[in-house]
């Protein structure tokens, strides 16, 4: 299975009134955890931008199991849970340096064109496709 791991450490200005991570801040971690395993399969949103594809989140679900604090150290594990047509799900499980699970969830996207279109990655760019299935055949 194809998984980054991906470290992020908790800044002040990320913590509420009770210093505990504000829930918005986990939406911007997937998408860290996300960035990063794209590019650990050798890609990155640029590149397929440059092809006429973009990738939005077209659905967001975080589970909060503990609370992170002002500089605890968190460990982003992120994998593909599906690539079929034009839907792409990311799963991720956030962990405290400790191993005590903070987080997990899911978000879902879908490939579009520039105007927004679903693109059925497979027909549209079939060598990209093929290179990406490739490298997440245990999916």
């Amino acid at each position: 299975m194809v998984m980054a791991k991906t470290q992020v450490r908790v800044r002040y200005q990320e913590t509420d009134q009770m210093g505990i991570v504000h829930h918005s801040v986990y939406a911007i971690w997937f998408e860290v955890g996300r960035s990063e395993l794209i590019r650990e399969l050798g890609y990155s949103y640029q590149f397929f931008e440059e092809r006429g594809l973009l990738l939005p989140v077209v659905d967001y679900h975080c589970r909060f199991v503990s609370p992170a604090r002002f500089d605890d150290q968190i460990i982003i594990q992120t994998t593909i849970k599906e690539l079929r047509g034009a839907k792409m799900v990311f799963a991720y499980e956030l962990f405290h340096e400790t191993g005590a699970r903070i987080a997990h969830g899911e978000t879902i996207h879908l490939w579009v064109d520039q105007t927004m279109k679903p693109v059925r990655f497979q027909e549209a760019h079939p060598t990209l496709y093929n290179k990406f299935q490739g490298r997440l055949k245990d999916i």
